[in-house]
């Protein structure tokens, strides 16, 4: 099976390349980026299966990010991270097409499994 390509984006740095370290060691290929253009940049060069997304960005919301992450690569799934009880942000995120939302403090076990599960309804079945 291929590895799942993640990116992590989250202007918090430290969350951000801790996650992506303990996205690594559950045998996932994670990087992380913190602002919106550093994202939406990677993403055309280097196109991920999953975008784990905060919603608070301090140059982009994280649904602006979302919206142009789906113009551009409507195949790309994208979690959500929503932090301060806001659930019905992430609800609107998944209206514009996030593929679902998890509220932080993220529980890495979780996370992990609606990254699996979103890159598999990415690729397509084998015949």
């Amino acid at each position: 099976m291929e590895t799942i390509k993640i990116l992590v984006v989250d202007d918090e740095e430290e969350f951000a390349s801790t996650l992506a370290d303990r996205l690594e060691l559950r045998g996932f290929n994670a990087e992380a980026v913190n602002c919106g253009e550093d994202a939406l940049m990677k993403i055309v060069k280097e196109p991920p299966d999953v975008v784990v997304l905060d919603l608070k960005m301090p140059d982009m919301s994280g649904l602006e990010i979302l919206n142009e992450i789906k113009e551009s690569n409507p195949a790309i799934e994208v979690i959500m991270l929503t932090g301060h009880g806001s659930t019905a942000s992430g609800i609107a995120g998944m209206k514009e097409g996030a593929y679902d939302y998890i509220m932080k403090p993220v529980e890495i076990g979780e996370l992990a499994k609606k990254i699996t599960q979103a890159a598999a309804k990415k690729k397509p079945p084998v015949d």
